[in-house]
């Protein structure tokens, strides 16, 4: 079974406390396996999981999602 992988733009994401922040609101959202955040490109890669649910966790974390 292949899980698709959906990449969000996050253009707030500035350091490290930006990186642990949104891996600690996506990462619990339900049948997420692995969270990227890569600060440089300010994108956010999830693996499993709702896009809905995991849009709002990084809106619920205080980043805007492009």
């Amino acid at each position: 079974m292949s899980t698709e992988i959906l990449t969000l733009r996050v253009p707030d994401i500035s350091c490290d406390h930006c990186k642990r922040a949104i891996e600690d609101h996506v990462g619990p959202v339900a049948d997420v396996e692995a969270v990227t955040v890569d600060i440089d490109a300010k994108t956010v890669s999830v693996t499993g999981g709702n896009p809905g649910e995991i849009e709002a966790a990084i809106e619920d974390a205080g980043y805007r999602v492009e």
